[in-house]
């Protein structure tokens, strides 16, 4: 019996087969609605938000500079200003820019670069521009520090001719500090260094910094593809608020002169530094302030520290003044006849204190001859007689005289005067005669013309001062008059007997080389050791404190010479010198000090400085040395001479007659080096132009 065959069924999917699959289908589904509803929540939640951040990364604000305010001298001349300095980009992708106009100008713009740069070569530059296009460069980087007429030359550059939108010219205005009279009262006027670690406010552009600096204003910018920012034009731009300028006191020719007598007093002396301050004696206007300090390295002096307000020093005898006024006041002097001064030496307590010069007496000389003639001995035994046991009388004394106070000159960083009271922990039982003579107190060169000015002002205190106003576009704002210290710092007695005393150190005392017969000069020598680390060394510091014309006093002025090595170190060699020729000049250019006596004065001048047997100063002159000439003679030939109007050939002859030629021919010398003059800078011959600089190179 044959069997009958059954067909067999394909099995379909298993349940386990199709829950697999329906899980997945769900969880695609579900995963395909929370990316639109996160894309929907981004765009409609969080797409402001977001897009403002974008915003931000992309455009940021950035400070725009104000410009610096100026700073001028008395006479409108200015002494610091702000130039403006461009930094250039292109933006050498932009679409305004044709491949064919870049094609056919690309060479000739890289030569222009290259000519006026010269810091990449044509094919240099060439090469640089097509490597920035092609790159997609809206900002490429071509020079900083541009000035404003090369920004005017470079816009006539091909590409760039085309106009700011056209050509992708990008110039970015930035400031430079410049000082137009370089050396001139250079560590006065100042600098400034500021960044976010440390800062430096040097002189009147750190004093005045907030007038100066003016308020910042603000730039939108935009991120460049190379992280660079680009300016873009912005309604929210703000406009800086440029600064306010400064008008000083300084008068350009006074510290040019001041400058030039010290630096050559130094350079005759090889000393370490001076200064030398000139102040008007009414108003405490500082017309000039000099400071030189020796750079050994390329033997030649430089403003780097402000010796005049910075660096306290022991002053020496000019400090004797205060001790003998103190005596004066309280009437000490009055019963004093005449002071034993034995052989010029006296021992307190174990210590031997003697005078710096033998003077010519029987042992005794009145209180007078104690000061004009410098007398250590007579000066101290008036003051260790009469005051110990009573050291505070002496001290409080001081006190009304001298200030124990910084002036507040407008310069950061004036010491405080360190004079000691008998309480002080350093006062010894020979301090009251050291002090007296000025050792053992220290104080800044504008701290002892601060007194010497009052006892010229008679008697009334005023505060230097070296800001006349501060001034926006032209107008003052503010203004800085006179201020007074102390209306009165002694009597009118002892003020008259005080400048008796300061006239006779020049009429017959320790400075009789600075005298003259047609004005007067008072003023006191000082001649002090140097004290390093405590311990006194072979070296002295110069200095001559003063003021002219002593029957009407108009300026005061104080020399300090530090650390003289060649040609004698007192004061009657280094420092008094100095001050006479500021005096001499300051005086005969002052027509209203001596309207009765100008062109005598002229005349003695001329004589005096031509006068001297140099054959080689008299050839200049046209003058035959064996001739016998009156002083009005060889000053008149001194005038013809003066009359051509032409810059003189000066080599040969040594700096003081070399310049007294110059200056008087109205031109600004400038030195370097010692000895006589090898080279100038402006040729014989030529016509001469009031204020030229001429420079002059010094050789032994």
């Amino acid at each position: 019996m044959t069997k009958k065959k059954t067909k067999q069924k394909t099995p379909g999917p298993g349940k386990e087969s199709m829950t697999r699959a329906y899980l997945i289908f769900i969880l695609l589904f579900v995963f395909g609605i929370a990316i639109i509803f996160k894309a929907a929540h981004i765009q409609i939640i969080e797409g402001n938000e977001l897009k403002e951040m974008a915003r931000k990364m992309e455009f940021r604000y950035f400070d725009s500079d104000a410009r610096r305010g100026n700073i001028y001298a008395a006479d409108g001349s200015l002494l610091a200003t702000s130039i403006p300095i461009f930094e250039i980009r292109l933006d050498v992708a932009s679409k305004n820019i044709t491949n064919k106009l870049f094609n056919d100008s690309v060479s000739h713009l890289a030569y222009h670069l290259s000519k006026m740069f010269g810091d990449r070569t044509n094919w240099g530059y060439k090469q640089y521009l097509i490597k920035g296009r092609k790159k997609g460069n809206g900002y490429l980087a071509i020079q900083k520090n541009v000035t404003y007429d090369q920004l005017n030359e470079i816009k006539t550059f091909p590409i760039v001719n085309r106009g700011k939108y056209k050509g992708g010219l990008i110039a970015e205005r930035n400031t430079r500090r410049e000082y137009p009279f370089g050396i001139l009262a250079k560590r006065t006027v100042g600098y400034c260094r500021i960044n976010t670690r440390d800062s430096l406010l040097v002189g009147i552009e750190g004093y005045y910094n907030e007038y100066l600096r003016g308020k910042p204003g603000k730039q939108l910018k935009q991120r460049m593809s190379n992280n660079a920012w680009k300016p873009i034009n912005s309604n929210d731009d703000i406009d800086p608020e440029n600064g306010k300028d400064i008008i000083t006191t300084i008068d350009t020719y006074l510290q040019d002169v001041a400058e030039n007598a010290l630096m050559k007093q130094l350079y005759n002396h090889n000393a370490e530094k001076g200064t030398v301050i000139l102040m008007e004696v009414e108003t405490g206007e500082i017309k000039a302030i000099a400071n030189l300090i020796h750079n050994k390295k390329d033997n030649i002096y430089e403003e780097t520290y402000n010796l005049a307000v910075g660096e306290a020093f022991e002053p020496g005898s000019t400090f004797k003044l205060a001790s003998m006024m103190v005596a004066m006041e309280d009437g000490t002097l009055d019963k004093i006849d005449s002071v034993e001064i034995a052989d010029g030496w006296i021992m307190y307590h174990g210590k031997t204190m003697k005078d710096s010069h033998v003077i010519d007496a029987d042992g005794w000389i009145t209180p007078k001859e104690c000061f004009v003639s410098s007398s250590n001995v007579g000066v101290s035994k008036i003051i260790y007689d009469n005051y110990t046991g009573h050291e505070w009388d002496f001290y409080n004394g001081l006190q009304k005289l001298f200030p124990m106070e910084a002036t507040g000159i407008e310069i950061h960083g004036e010491p405080q005067p360190k004079i000691k009271n008998p309480d002080s922990r350093h006062w010894s039982k020979v301090t009251l005669p050291w002090m007296s003579i000025g050792y053992e107190i220290t104080v800044t060169p504008l701290q002892v013309l601060t007194f010497y000015n009052a006892v010229a002002n008679n008697g009334v205190m005023v505060r230097p001062h070296l800001v006349k106003s501060i001034n926006e576009a032209g107008r003052v704002i503010k203004e800085f008059n006179t201020e007074i210290i102390n209306k009165s710092i002694c009597s009118d007695k002892t003020l008259a007997t005080a400048q008796s005393y300061l006239e006779g150190v020049v009429e017959s005392g320790t400075a009789t080389n600075i005298k003259n017969s047609i004005y007067k000069i008072a003023g006191k020598t000082g001649t002090a050791k140097v004290n390093e680390n405590g311990r006194y060394i072979n070296k002295y510091n110069a200095s001559f404190a003063g003021y002219f014309p002593a029957n009407n006093p108009k300026y005061s002025c104080i020399v300090v010479i530090y650390r003289p090595s060649e040609g004698g170190y007192y004061a009657t060699q280094v420092a008094a010198p100095v001050f006479k020729e500021i005096a001499d000049i300051v005086y005969a250019n002052a027509i209203d000090i001596h309207p009765e006596n100008h062109d005598q004065f002229k005349y003695q001048m001329a004589h005096n400085s031509i006068s001297t047997p140099n054959d080689k100063l008299l050839e200049k002159l046209g003058i035959d040395n064996n001739e016998v000439l009156t002083q009005q003679q060889t000053a008149e030939s001194f005038t013809r001479f003066m009359q051509q109007k032409k810059i003189p050939d000066v080599t040969g002859l040594g700096a003081t007659d070399a310049v007294f030629l110059l200056e008087n021919l109205g031109l600004v010398v400038k030195m370097k080096g010692r000895g006589l003059v090898k080279k100038q800078s402006l040729n014989p011959g030529r016509s001469i132009r009031k204020g030229d600089h001429i420079y002059l190179n010094m050789e032994i």
